[in-house]
């Protein structure tokens, strides 16, 4: 007997590997790997959650009408607008695989999110990188790399792993100058975190065309990141393409349970926001006293480089953190290899992160 060969291109994918959780030896290490949400998920969604642990064995409603509702009520949106995934990540794999397949194009930025590659890649499609412009998207650059082939272009807004963005007007010219055919898919995992009066989440553009997609998820400020799930609001003709593309039952009954609650906790959202103002904001200060750099972020998360320091380099910094019980993220894979990613937690893990850095580099020196 012989093994069956996957399609063409499958082997040659690099597989997603996400930021560590266990650390041998360490009981509750400091996670600060996978940009989940500091304050965790408001009791609301816990209680929601847990009220139907009694009712596990009933399907979810597969057409999540009452969260898609309660979408709309906090956004002003259509619920018949929104559809809902396994967490963004299957919305972006029911994207490339419903638009995209051998021949096509999957383009985006040069450091943008690395899912789009990889369902790029699974559904047959060649995934195309864009320069960046200052570790933030170029639209001038994404334009140029645009073909006719060009099915679909991924924003990430703001990006991860680099915390940039770019303005309302930049992604609305964007828009205005790629192909026609080409949906553009604004990835907004980020968006609750940003309070900058020139930002968008994308979904004005979605109103105003009929080739733009905005996905949304409730695994960062909402931290339910364990429940996966994420949202998309788009025209119809694409909401009813993906409805007749996912799973009939693709978000589970607790998962729509606790959004719904989630969303109702804006309390909760607000003091997840200003946390990670605070906390950003000091620790983004202390990174540049150490003469580390360090790129400006609008996320819930920093990206630190190392690059000008002469005796010290990333990967050291990672080994060094992780003998002090803390978690964070290395991004070689994103093509960055002096840098780490490091999520805001919470006040005592962000002052220990700072201590073992001034450790690090005092012994690097």
């Amino acid at each position: 007997m012989t093994t069956p060969a996957p399609r063409p291109g499958i082997l040659d994918i690099a597989p997603y590997v996400g930021g560590e959780a266990v650390l041998p030896g360490v009981a509750e290490p400091a996670r600060l790997a996978s940009n989940e949400g500091a304050l965790g998920a408001s009791p609301r969604a816990v209680a929601a959650y847990q009220a139907l642990a009694d009712r596990l064995h009933r399907y979810p409603d597969g057409g999540a009408e009452a969260l898609r509702a309660a979408l709309g009520r906090r956004h002003g949106l259509d619920p018949a607008r929104i559809t809902v995934g396994a967490g963004s990540d299957e919305l972006i794999a029911l994207l490339v695989r419903a638009y995209a397949g051998p021949g096509d194009e999957v383009l985006h930025s040069r450091h943008g999110f690395l899912m789009y590659a990889i369902a790029a890649t699974t559904a047959g499609a060649r995934p195309v990188a864009a320069p960046e412009r200052n570790l933030t998207a170029d639209v001038d650059a994404l334009v140029a790399h645009a073909t006719e082939r060009t099915k679909l272009v991924f924003l990430a807004n703001p990006n991860n792993p680099t915390g940039t963005y770019l303005v309302r007007d930049e992604v609305r010219r964007l828009r205005r100058d790629l192909p026609g055919q080409a949906l553009l898919v604004i990835d907004a995992a980020y968006a609750e975190f940003v309070a900058r009066n020139d930002y968008s989440a994308g979904d004005d553009l979605v109103d105003e065309t009929d080739n733009v997609v905005m996905i949304r998820t409730f695994s960062k400020i909402y931290g339910l990141a364990a429940l996966r799930l994420g949202w998309a609001y788009g025209p119809p003709p694409v909401i009813d393409v993906l409805n007749r593309v996912r799973g009939p039952f693709n978000v589970g009954a607790a998962a729509q349970a606790a959004g719904i609650a989630a969303l109702e906790d804006q309390a909760h959202v607000d003091a997840a926001r200003s946390h990670n103002d605070i906390w950003r904001a000091w620790f983004t200060d202390q990174v540049k006293t150490l003469g580390l750099g360090v790129q400006p972020s609008v996320g819930n998360f920093v990206l630190v480089s190392f690059a000008a320091r002469a005796g010290a380099n990333a990967d050291a910094a990672e080994r060094f953190l992780k003998s002090r019980g803390i978690l964070v993220r290395k991004m070689g894979s994103y093509g960055l290899p002096d840098t780490l990613r490091i999520s805001i937690g919470l006040e005592a893990e962000m002052h220990a992160v700072v201590a073992a850095l001034t450790a690090f580099l005092e012994q690097a020196a």
